[in-house]
């Protein structure tokens, strides 16, 4: 049974939050404010956790950013009354993976938890499987087709994250900043090139796709 911490400084949505996640089977630890969630974090085992963004103490901002520092990579979903762009830009600049405005749709956030918990489960077990093809990120090698591929890292890394997030599309530049760094000289021109390897590499195998999504970027298509 996955632990899921609710980290929120109201009382009446810790309760709900609490009601929700425990009928849909989930264990659940709530905290009011950052520091309190980092304490119950030293006690218990957390699979995911939560967030509202104004918090006393520490609000859902620092939270996150001091978890990714300390490379914490649990699943984070920020839920806040806030809703402007710039307060989502934010959230997924300091780190969180998914962010929903309240009110919040009992039903959406209960997929979208579902989708975190296993991505997070796919990156733990550093294996991604689509029918009968294994991307194995410890060895990096694609097997299928009575093949083992092992590719070169970036292509591997681009592969891999296309694959785990199938259907969202990713910028070129979003792409570049994590497999290449932020810091990389190399144009994001490269991006266009990995793909365009790993569309001939993989060219007939009808597991996955690679799609472009036209003046927006790329997105991964499982068919199996």
């Amino acid at each position: 049974m996955f632990h899921i911490l609710v980290a929120d400084d109201d009382t009446n949505t810790r309760k709900y939050m609490r009601a929700v996640l425990e009928d849909a089977g989930y264990t659940v630890f709530t905290a009011a404010n950052g520091l309190e969630a980092l304490d119950m974090m030293k006690k218990e085992h957390i699979d995911l956790m939560v967030l509202d963004i104004m918090m006393p103490g520490m609000d859902g901002y620092e939270l996150t950013k001091e978890l990714r520092d300390a490379s914490d990579n649990i699943p984070i979903l920020m839920v806040s009354a806030r809703q402007l762009p710039a307060d989502k830009k934010k959230g997924f600049l300091v780190g969180t993976d998914d962010y929903m405005t309240k009110p919040v749709d009992e039903e959406e956030m209960l997929l979208r938890i579902h989708a975190l918990l296993r991505r997070a489960k796919i990156v733990n077990e550093k294996k991604i499987v689509i029918g009968d093809v294994v991307l194995d990120y410890n060895a990096m090698t694609v097997t299928g087709h009575g093949q083992i591929q092992e590719l070169p890292q970036k292509e591997f890394l681009l592969l891999y994250k296309l694959l785990s997030y199938p259907g969202q599309i990713f910028t070129r530049i979003q792409l570049m900043d994590e497999i290449w760094g932020m810091d990389s000289d190399t144009g994001w021109e490269t991006v266009t090139v990995h793909i365009g390897r790993l569309r001939k590499r993989f060219d007939g195998w009808p597991e996955f796709e690679i799609i472009s999504v036209r003046g927006l970027g790329y997105k991964a298509v499982k068919k199996a």
